[in-house]
């Protein structure tokens, strides 16, 4: 499985595309439609500029990506998988990139509020 998830992100990265289908649909729209839509309406940046974000600054490897809209605000979360195993989770306001939280083992870290 993550195999897979990690040959979809890097595939998706390959070919330019700026979305990766994931999570669960909203009022039968999937999430990648509603990303299309938020990009394409200039509300959101891509998912490559996110993830060129995240692995300049957060070294590792990205394992999982959502997408999603939590009070009014779009957001992607990425899992991280760092050095030493240590899996890191990252919520990012999809509209400008800034790091909303960072969920770690060992780090209270809470971005932006």
């Amino acid at each position: 499985m993550l195999n897979k998830l990690l040959a979809a992100v890097l595939f998706t990265g390959a070919l330019g595309a700026s979305l990766l289908p994931v999570g669960t649909s909203f009022g039968g729209e999937s999430d990648h439609e509603q990303a299309r839509r938020a990009l394409e309406a200039g509300e959101i940046l891509s998912l490559r500029t996110v993830m060129d974000l995240v692995e300049r600054d957060y070294p590792g490897q990205i394992v999982k990506i959502e997408f999603e809209r939590d009070d009014g605000i779009w957001i992607y979360e990425i899992k991280v998988l760092q050095s030493g195993g240590k899996l890191i989770k990252i919520e990012i306001d999809a509209r400008d990139g800034i790091v909303l939280k960072i969920k770690e083992p060992d780090s209270k870290h809470k971005g932006r509020d």
